[in-house]
């Protein structure tokens, strides 16, 4: 039989690919052979995908719960998938770092306006009802969001902002994780002790971050850009896409969470603790907290101005209904 010969020039490619590999190609010709054709479902695991939704009662609003988390954990992913090929280049320019923080910010963006699944996609009662059967278990230990930090930022811009500026990159990393922001948040307002939430946070993962804050050491995102030089780090469409990444993660997110917070965890003017004890008032709003991963992309004011237009807002809403 006649090969045709875009075929016969397609084996000699892959016939001095295999030899330069030290690989034996008709070992790889039998492995397709024997090869079953490949679905669509097998590809994407979709019935493995489809079983991870189990939950722990029997409301069915639970189910909502579960699954929007499990996608959300997905986007983290690949929003660190991304931030690792930045880190990663070595010859980067202001065109792949845009095109890379363009891919991050879209992925925000997805997550920011889809969280009206959490806002507004669940029965009140019975998510109050449901969250009792997920204690200690509490959003707060998202290990994939405090990655996207690490690698976004040098850890002193994560010291909680009441004691920042007791803090530099002179400080030894243990020094800095030991004052990071998002501790606060696990810590019981009455008996200042760690709660549950945190301390198996802390066990779990500890490990894992001080060794990304190790890795990424004077080459987290931040670091890669003041880095470029000046021609290439004055672009344009790259500062604007790191000031809309600096806001997307640490306002537009943040705030997303307090809208589910105040409908959900507020009413009457009693405030419902979060799953696993969190006291979400003191951690997730962005006027308290101001954190930025970019600093030097804003200006003072706008730094202390961070995120206080909402949290404004929200109180006067709050003192009207009083």
């Amino acid at each position: 039989m006649d090969i045709k010969p875009e075929i016969a020039e397609r084996i000699l490619k892959l016939e001095e690919k295999f030899k330069n590999s030290g690989q034996d190609m008709g070992s790889y010709l039998d492995g397709l052979l024997y090869d079953r054709y490949l679905s669509y479902w097998d590809y994407i695991n979709v019935d493995t995908l489809l079983s991870l939704q189990k939950t722990n009662t029997h409301f069915p609003d639970e189910k909502i719960f579960i699954t929007y988390h499990q996608i959300t954990e997905l986007y983290f992913k690949l929003i660190i998938h991304e931030q690792k090929q930045i880190i990663d280049e070595e010859e980067l320019t202001a065109e792949f770092f845009t095109e890379k923080l363009s891919r991050i910010n879209r992925y925000f963006r997805i997550l920011i306006d889809s969280f009206d699944v959490m806002i507004k996609g669940m029965d009140r009662e019975q998510f109050l009802k449901f969250r009792m059967a997920l204690l200690p278990a509490s959003g707060f230990q998202s290990a994939q969001f405090r990655m996207i930090e690490l690698y976004a930022t040098p850890m002193e811009n994560l010291v909680s902002s009441k004691i920042r500026d007791e803090f530099s990159k002179d400080n030894s990393l243990e020094e800095l994780y030991e004052n990071i922001y998002w501790k606060k948040g696990g810590i019981d307002l009455k008996t200042g002790e760690k709660t549950l939430t945190l301390k198996q946070f802390e066990y779990r993962y500890t490990p894992r971050f001080m060794r990304i804050a190790q890795e990424v050491k004077n080459k987290t995102i931040y670091h890669r850009y003041l880095d470029l030089p000046e021609t290439e780090r004055s672009n344009e469409e790259l500062i604007k896409a790191m000031r809309n990444l600096d806001v997307n993660v640490n306002v537009n997110w943040l705030l997303m969470h307090m809208g589910a917070a105040y409908r959900y965890l507020s009413k009457d003017k009693q405030t419902v603790k979060a799953t696993g004890g969190t006291n979400w008032k003191e951690f997730l709003p962005p006027s308290f907290q101001k954190i930025s991963f970019f600093p030097k992309l804003w200006s003072s004011q706008e730094l202390e101005d961070w995120g206080k237009q909402w949290v404004n807002h929200t109180f006067n809403t709050e003192k009207q209904k009083g």
